[in-house]
């Protein structure tokens, strides 16, 4: 069962990938975007990555599983990753995904983000917290739910929202923190908290991104 404190928590693994896992999936990247011949439309665009990097990373969520769940003892597995790359003047607004639908199975807990190569210069993940209620909707998990009794759900505010829901997420008051993570690092942020990526001032950010869920998840 998820406890609310999962879904707004931040964790980190230090050594998720070793240097020599890094450049390995850096060149598989590397290779694979040079076939695909890859361009997102948007910052918030992702790319499956090949199976070869996929195994890679499955390797790194094994290993870091147990302190993962000292944080989000829920956790059980994660879903395939999506490769971003972000060069000058890209941003990822602040958005949070929140949670749809409350009684499917497998559930997010929280998303496991990794930077493959940081910008030179902008570029830093972000997470903001705040105590409005102005973010909060009356829903609150019932029996059958994932959840335990009584957790609150905050509003739904992707990077596909409405103009309208976007000012109503920029009018709330909020704290921002901030990370600068060591190279090798992966950030655990929980699945109800808002965050985004400042903009990109001078060279590529390179990310990887995954779902951390409550149960196994499917092919």
């Amino acid at each position: 069962m998820i406890h609310m404190t999962e879904t707004l928590a931040v964790h980190t693994v230090e050594g998720f990938l070793t240097p020599d896992e890094t450049a390995e999936v850096v060149k598989l990247m590397d290779d694979h975007l040079a076939t695909t011949r890859w361009v997102p439309a948007r910052p918030s665009d992702g790319l499956a990555p090949p199976a070869s990097v996929q195994e890679i990373l499955g390797g790194a969520v094994e290993r870091a599983l147990p302190a993962i769940r000292r944080v989000f003892p829920s956790a059980v597995a994660v879903t395939p990753w999506d490769y971003h790359g972000l060069g000058p003047g890209d941003r990822i607004e602040a958005h949070v995904h929140g949670v749809s639908a409350p009684e499917s199975r497998p559930q997010r807990v929280a998303r496991v983000a990794f930077h493959l190569r940081e910008a030179e210069r902008g570029g830093e993940f972000y997470v903001d917290t705040c105590a409005s209620d102005a973010l909060w909707t009356d829903r609150t998990a019932g029996p059958g739910s994932a959840f335990a009794p009584g957790t609150r759900f905050v509003r739904e505010i992707s990077h596909h929202s409405g103009p309208r829901e976007i000012a109503a997420l920029s009018g709330v008051p909020r704290t921002r923190w901030t990370s600068a993570p060591p190279a090798g690092t992966a950030v655990v942020y929980g699945a109800q908290l808002v965050h985004g990526v400042e903009a990109v001032r001078a060279g590529r950010l390179r990310k990887l991104i995954t779902n951390l869920m409550d149960g196994p998840v499917g092919p």
